[in-house]
């Protein structure tokens, strides 16, 4: 079995500044640069005879380059008991046609479809245990934020191995975008 997902990797200078964020919220484990990115679909567990299926659904989907900007940050969970801080994405048309083609792709070669809603961003801390006064201050704090925009010019599969530090993701297949 290997546990899959398909993601936007980010530019060096907004992982720097995503990462520098990090801190002053007790509970808070932070991500650091190597595990941040922007998911467009999280497959998984599945027997590795069917990653070639989905590397080739993968290898089929055609998309233009465009850019992305971040802005914001927010929390997930209820206000009470938030569980996850977050960098947000401008409305962006072309990365919503993008997830959507991948999507439909993986539904196409056999995968069931993603039951929730497609909300961009990229995860910042998971939160266990924190105050939801001081991730409300956290948040507060660090908005208005942008970083931005940058050019996304392909997407990429991830395997990603869940260890005690934390999970390890491995790039293992990139597709172009059309130029």
């Amino acid at each position: 079995m290997i546990r899959l997902f398909v993601a936007i990797a980010l530019p060096e200078a907004i992982l720097e500044r995503l990462e520098s964020l990090g801190g002053g919220v007790p509970g808070a484990r932070w991500a650091s640069a190597e595990t941040m990115h922007l998911t467009l679909r999280f497959i998984g567990e599945v027997p590795e005879t069917i990653a070639a299926d989905i590397d080739q659904a993968l290898h089929a989907v055609s998309c233009p380059a465009f850019e992305l900007t971040l802005e914001e940050i927010g929390s997930f969970g209820a206000r009470s008991r938030p569980r996850v801080i977050w960098a947000g994405v401008a409305s962006s048309p072309a990365l919503d046609r993008l997830q959507a083609k991948v999507e439909s792709a993986l539904v196409r070669m056999g995968l069931p479809p993603e039951g929730r809603k497609f909300t961009p961003h990229v995860t910042l801390a998971r939160l266990k245990g924190a105050r939801s006064a001081r991730v409300g201050e956290f948040v507060a704090a660090h908005n208005p934020f942008r970083a931005g925009p940058f050019p996304v010019a392909e997407f990429m599969l991830y395997s990603s191995y869940l260890a005690q530090s934390g999970a390890i993701h491995t790039a293992e297949a990139r597709y172009p975008l059309d130029r």
